[in-house]
């Protein structure tokens, strides 16, 4: 079956005729693309209808824009959880938009999408630069946040209400999502709003997009817990240190952590299932582990060994529209314990979740660096006309991508490709816990 190719397209509100206010000179121009997969080979011709539809718009500032800055009203909407860099994120906005555009009118909407509706009753705030220049040394979200859908309409009545030019969305692929109804709403309604979003998701499982921010930081914080684990599990006799870290339905930041950290002896992650009994099981490998070593560290992403639940009536959804896991955690804890207590086998396990810790504290440097590059170019954007797209990270360059092209799947960790392998060869488990 011959694959699909995505529709890298962006779309504009108009002409640029307005020549824009920064004095840089690194100007792009929207022909400067690159392509969106390193494995194209480039050395064979391509039909310009080809190149394009596998080829990536750059982000950067353009020598004209579409919106004349003093007569543009902003609004920024930080949505679902919470994620290092948030604030960072707002501060880069408001920044950008007012000392090198010179826009004046920018507000900030609170607890997510909930904002734009009228009967929850939160009050708009401005965002001046006086308000946000020390807000990235903060955890969370000075605009804090809400999970959930909303009427779509009713969102776009209020930005139509409140006559906004420019509406930045931070948010995951559940709300770049949403993003993507607001930017047809508003072209059914034939309104001029630029719709840009910040692609915000720690578990870095957003398709396409080489790095997310708050991941970074996610990793730092995950090795210290790593670490406390490792001393715990050395600490006593038959120690077992089990840390549960975040990833839904990928085990980015559980495979990088223990990359970073070496002192894992099992990883495990939604990409690769594995079963509890048998010869081959999770629970022997566990104890030859023991046997020899007499400690072990594991790591568990949240969205593992969901296969291990006995189904009960139907699937439970959170107010995202995410399914809700299975507590894995605490079930690998209670069978790790009950394994050991039949083999009369004493040990001495610790529980770490540090889940909620870790995404509520402040960015580091790396992923403050990734927050304000990224706000800076979605300002560019939004002041260049473009709308219905995100900026992120690809091939090590900023580039425009719609929504669409970005909320389609997830990135998963490839259990046959080089991390994966890696993670094998740094904790020692077995290619395979199956029977």
């Amino acid at each position: 079956m011959k694959k699909k190719q995505r529709d890298f397209a962006i779309r504009s509100l108009g002409t640029c005729k307005i020549p824009s206010p920064l004095t840089v000179g690194y100007f792009k121009r929207d022909d400067e693309r690159i392509l969106s997969d390193i494995s194209i080979d480039v050395r064979k011709p391509f039909p310009a209808d080809r190149l394009r539809s596998v080829s990536l718009e750059v982000a950067g500032p353009r020598e004209r824009i579409y919106f004349e800055p003093r007569k543009v009203k902003a609004a920024v909407v930080s949505c679902g959880g919470l994620c290092p860099g948030i604030n960072d994120v707002i501060r880069a906005l408001v920044m950008e938009l007012h000392f090198r555009y010179g826009v004046r009118n920018i507000i900030g909407v609170k607890y997510g999408f909930q904002g734009l509706i009228p009967r929850y009753g939160h009050e708009f705030f401005e965002l001046a630069p006086e308000g946000v220049k020390d807000i990235q040394g903060l955890g969370g979200s000075i605009l804090s946040s809400s999970r959930g859908s909303q009427d779509i309409g009713e969102m776009v009545d209020a930005l139509e209400r409140m006559n906004i030019n420019l509406f930045f969305v931070i948010g995951g692929d559940g709300t770049m999502k949403a993003a993507q109804l607001i930017t047809e709403e508003t072209a059914h309604r034939k309104l001029k709003i630029g719709v840009i979003g910040i692609p915000k998701t720690i578990d870095n499982d957003l398709v396409l997009i080489q790095k997310s921010f708050g991941f970074d930081t996610a990793i730092s914080e995950a090795v210290k817990t790593i670490q406390c684990a490792h001393v715990e599990a050395k600490g006593g006799p038959m120690g077992i240190g089990l840390v549960k870290l975040m990833g839904r339905q990928s085990g980015h930041i559980a495979a990088s952590a223990a990359l970073a950290q070496g002192d894992a002896n099992f990883v495990l992650i939604p990409e690769e299932p594995f079963d509890l009994g048998g010869e081959r099981g999770f629970l022997r490998q566990l104890e030859k582990r023991m046997m020899a070593r007499h400690h072990a560290v594991i790591i568990v992403a949240e969205g593992a060994g969901q296969n291990l639940f006995a189904r009960k009536g139907p699937i439970r959804r959170d107010a995202s529209g995410n399914i809700r896991l299975n507590d894995i955690g605490v079930f690998l804890k209670d069978r790790i314990e009950e394994y050991f207590r039949k083999k009369k086998i004493d040990i001495n396990l610790k529980y770490i979740d540090p889940s909620y810790t870790i995404r509520s504290v402040p960015a580091n440097a790396s992923d403050s660096i990734l927050c304000g590059v990224l706000a800076q170019y979605a300002v560019h954007a939004g002041m260049s006309g473009k709308t219905g797209m995100l900026v992120g990270l690809v091939n090590d360059t900023y580039v425009h991508l719609p929504f669409q092209a970005v909320a389609a799947q997830r990135k998963t960790i490839d259990p046959k490709g080089n991390i994966w392998m890696l993670v094998l060869e740094s904790t020692g488990q077995p290619l395979s816990m199956k029977n």
